[in-house]
């Protein structure tokens, strides 16, 4: 059984650590009521849908029903912190929570397409690379997608002493839940989870003994999925570009006129994925 996280104390606001402009994160999606312990979801919305209700309803609930075989062709890439085996887990258990084309023809761009492993992956390895510095907090003030020159977000804040040591301790325990989540998974799988079939993997990924690494795969997972780029996930920006989210605009920004008037229709608005969360809810 995988043990339950231990608390990890905040980060301390120190006025050493310099004040940038966040990164582009998730667009809000509706809030739905809790529903009944065990309750399932009803089938025939696409599973990206169900992401957005995910606090209100049990993650075995959509685990299940996609049964389509991966067709996958992993891209090389260099690990921080996982091994090959550990990635390559990572990656079909990823996949079974946020699928994509591969794995369920029904889907936009999942958790293989946006290297979410890779996101992870490089979260996890934060620390133990000797960068300068380590990759947590991105900087700014603005990225390169709207204008030349350097992505100035890809220039990583330097952590001070104490928020170097909060985060080791964050990332440590981070780190043995995967390693000891993984192994569970291979063990659930007699042997090797890559090696089970789809159906398999959903009903391990919603067995009870995993379910405390299953809800942390499901968070990182979606901070992959839709977190700005300069993490390691949303590769392509296919997160994005899947709920309509226009993503950062700096430095090009807003007129005063633009603020104060619309802009005609919200992309984020009852388009796409948003669409079907709208119908999930009405069904829920």
């Amino acid at each position: 059984m995988v043990p339950a996280s231990q608390p990890v104390p905040p980060v301390p606001q120190l006025p050493s650590v310099p004040q940038v402009t966040p990164g582009p994160r998730l667009p809000q999606v509706p809030q739905v009521p809790q529903g009944p312990t065990g309750s399932r979801l009803p089938r025939g919305p696409r599973r990206r849908a169900v992401i957005a209700a995910s606090a209100a309803v049990p993650l075995g609930a959509f685990v299940a029903g996609c049964t389509s075989a991966p067709k996958r062709a992993p891209a090389a890439r260099t690990l921080r912190f996982f091994t090959s085996h550990q990635a390559a887990v990572v990656e079909d258990a990823t996949a079974r929570i946020a699928p994509g084309p591969a794995d369920d023809a029904a889907e936009g761009p999942g958790a293989r397409e946006a290297d979410v492993t890779g996101y992870i992956d490089t979260m996890l390895g934060a620390l133990q690379k000797n960068d300068p510095p380590p990759r947590v907090f991105a900087g700014g003030p603005w990225s390169n997608r709207h204008t030349s020159g350097p992505d100035l977000m890809d220039m990583f804040v330097t952590l001070d002493p104490v928020a170097r040591i909060a985060w080791r301790k964050r990332l440590t325990g981070w780190q043995q839940q995967y390693t000891k989540g993984i192994a569970a998974l291979d063990r659930l799988a007699g042997g090797d989870f890559t090696k089970a079939n789809p159906e398999t993997r959903d009903k391990i990924l919603a067995m009870p003994s995993v379910s405390t690494f299953t809800a942390l795969l499901f968070e990182h997972t979606i901070e992959g999925l839709y977190a700005a780029p300069e993490y390691g996930g949303n590769r392509g920006l296919v997160g994005w570009q899947d709920i309509g989210f226009p993503g950062d605009s700096q430095p090009r920004g807003y007129t005063s006129d633009e603020v104060e008037r619309s802009d005609g229709h919200d992309p984020v608005d009852n388009t796409g994925i948003v669409a079907d969360v709208l119908r999930l809810l009405g069904a829920v």
